[in-house]
């Protein structure tokens, strides 16, 4: 027997143990293939869902972006506030400009009943500023020792002091709107601080032949 048969016998010796471990691999694999399968398709299904569902929350977001403009209004624009960094802080000066305008045109209608004299101390004045503006006014307190209210002067404790008596005096005064109180007027409304800046500063003469409609809505 030469060496040439014996190489070629030998190569189909080869072929055929390999084809039979190729045949028994696969009877071995072939019943687990439909769970393979199916477990892929498990696996699509589950993408496909947090994909829908992923869908379906932008899609939510954006219906109530949408139903929360139609209910505020048209948006405004977002200003560049020197106080947003983290590292920033608010300005005092202007602060204590806010509350001058506050005392001199806002104070006549709108109250401020959460805040304090003693919060504007090392805010926008001095502790001795502070108790001199609040003695200013005369506050109703009591009774004494007789069972009789008195008025005094005011002090750091004190509230600011109100414009009106009840919300129906302050409905009387300014033809049946109520002002709103100012304490938190920019967590009250929508877009903050940007919604109370745009409504001061927004108000134009209208174009001619153009007639605006009288309103008492307040802020």
């Amino acid at each position: 027997m030469g060496l040439g048969h014996k190489i070629r016998t030998g190569y189909a010796k080869l072929s055929f143990l390999s084809r039979l471990a190729r045949q028994s691999h696969d009877a071995k694999t072939l019943p687990a293939l439909p769970c393979q399968i199916m477990k892929q398709d498990g696996d699509r299904l589950g993408s496909l869902a947090l994909f829908g569902a992923g869908v379906s929350g932008l899609l939510g977001c954006a219906t109530i972006a949408y139903s929360d403009e139609a209910e505020h209004g048209l948006a405004v624009p977002n200003y560049p506030w020197p106080h947003q960094g983290i590292l920033s802080s608010y300005d005092h000066a202007s602060i204590r400009r806010g509350h001058q305008v506050y005392q001199q045109v806002c104070a006549s209608c709108h109250s401020m009943s959460l805040i304090s004299f003693r919060d504007l101390v090392g805010v926008a004045y001095t502790e001795e500023e502070t108790k001199a503006m609040a003695a200013e006014i005369e506050v109703v307190d009591g009774p004494n020792d007789e069972g009789e209210m008195f008025t005094r002067p005011g002090k750091l404790s004190d509230r600011f002091p109100q414009p009106y008596a009840n919300e129906q005096a302050a409905r009387f005064a300014n033809g049946g709107a109520y002002p709103p109180d100012l304490s938190l007027i920019t967590k009250a409304r929508h877009n903050g601080q940007n919604y109370v800046f745009g409504l001061l500063t927004g108000y134009r003469d209208p174009p001619a032949g153009i007639s605006v409609i009288s309103s008492s809505t307040c802020i």
